[in-house]
């Protein structure tokens, strides 16, 4: 049996929001390797390669009152359905809010209406909950104290679902840094740093981290459709988990691992103070005005770096929803330079 519990989804439904994404396009080849019926939710402007061949593909925004119609469209007669649609880098907080906070609201107020309401597996963040104490990895049970504007537009999602639950089954998964294949920022911001044998970090002292590989992440996702406790409108925590590798890893124990995928030797590690950090983000956004991008390291970006661990513990995940993780770091690094 696979790790998530679900061989064969023959004849199942399930709609997919960010489906072209980095984590949607990984769990959507998951269901079509198990013969589910896919659903893709996709804005107009979606590279769209990489989809399983069978999927149906909706357009539709989540971020547009406007679209309502499609959205309903998708969700029609699904079983499940998995909310990985989000914004993890704008120029302001209301870029964050649009997606993350109003678009989630949107789709569960939508879902609530349906005649027979699927089950909503919400991918949440890390971010959402805040940073941990050093030495003690954050639980689902502590209030949630996110710094950035990210982070606190993931929680608002999250609280726009759960005042859907009493009628809307809801799960929320929060995983810490997600990487793998396809992964478009961790690994590609690091690996340069590790060529040239000097890896900035921000702040002085120990920074500790959780991670997952992007593979255990579907694991833990495929397994909330079937399994968990939902959320309840009025219970903080109830329905909501965070997943890692199990591993506490120091941001040298990363740069360590990566390193010996590419077969050199481990970078210095140099730190530097916050507001130099907060400084180039500053200077990165003014290019990328510029320019018209974002840049991944940007001022909210550098709120987050300030925090001397972001851990999580993964243990409400084993026990209700039977999640295990199998990728250790070192292994999902080397496998995913191979690519």
């Amino acid at each position: 049996m696979s790790p998530d519990g679900l061989d064969d989804l023959s004849g199942r439904r399930f709609l997919v929001t960010g489906a072209t994404g980095f984590v949607g396009r990984r769990l959507c080849a998951r269901l079509a390797a198990r013969k589910a019926r896919i659903t893709a939710l996709v804005r107009e402007t979606s590279v769209r390669a990489g989809l399983p061949s069978g999927a149906r593909l909706i357009v539709g925004d989540l971020t547009s009152a406007s679209d309502a119609g499609a959205v309903r469209e998708a969700a029609a007669d699904a079983d499940c359905v998995f909310h990985l649609a989000a914004v993890v880098k704008a120029r302001s907080a209301e870029g964050y809010w649009r997606c993350n906070a109003e678009g989630s609201g949107r789709l569960a107020e939508i879902l609530a209406t349906l005649a027979s309401p699927p089950r909503l597996v919400v991918c949440s963040s890390l971010a959402a909950a805040g940073p941990a104490r050093p030495g003690r990895p954050r639980t689902e049970d502590e209030p949630p104290a996110p710094v950035s504007h990210y982070g606190r537009s993931k929680l608002a999602g999250e609280l726009a679902v759960r005042e859907r639950a009493d009628v809307l089954p809801v799960i929320a998964i929060r995983p810490p840094i997600v990487y793998g294949p396809g992964d478009p920022a961790f690994l590609p911001s690091l690996v340069p740093m590790i060529r040239s044998g000097l890896v900035i970090k921000s702040g002085f002292g120990p920074r500790h981290y959780s991670v997952i590989h992007v593979d255990d992440l579907c694991t833990a996702l495929l397994a909330a459709a079937t399994r968990g406790t939902r959320m309840c409108p009025g219970v903080a925590d109830s329905g909501v988990y965070t997943v890692s590798d199990g591993t506490e890893h120091t941001w040298q124990g990363i740069c360590r691992a990566v390193a010996d995928a590419l077969g050199r030797r481990p970078p210095l590690v140099l730190p530097v103070p916050h507001a130099m950090t907060r400084g180039v983000a500053e200077c990165a956004e003014a290019l990328g005005r510029l320019g018209g991008f974002v840049p991944p390291l940007n001022r909210d970006k550098s709120r987050e770096l300030r925090c001397a661990a972001w851990t999580c513990s993964a243990e409400r995940a084993r026990t209700d929803l039977g999640f295990v993780p199998s990728i250790a770091l070192a292994e999902g690094i080397a496998a995913t330079l191979r690519t």
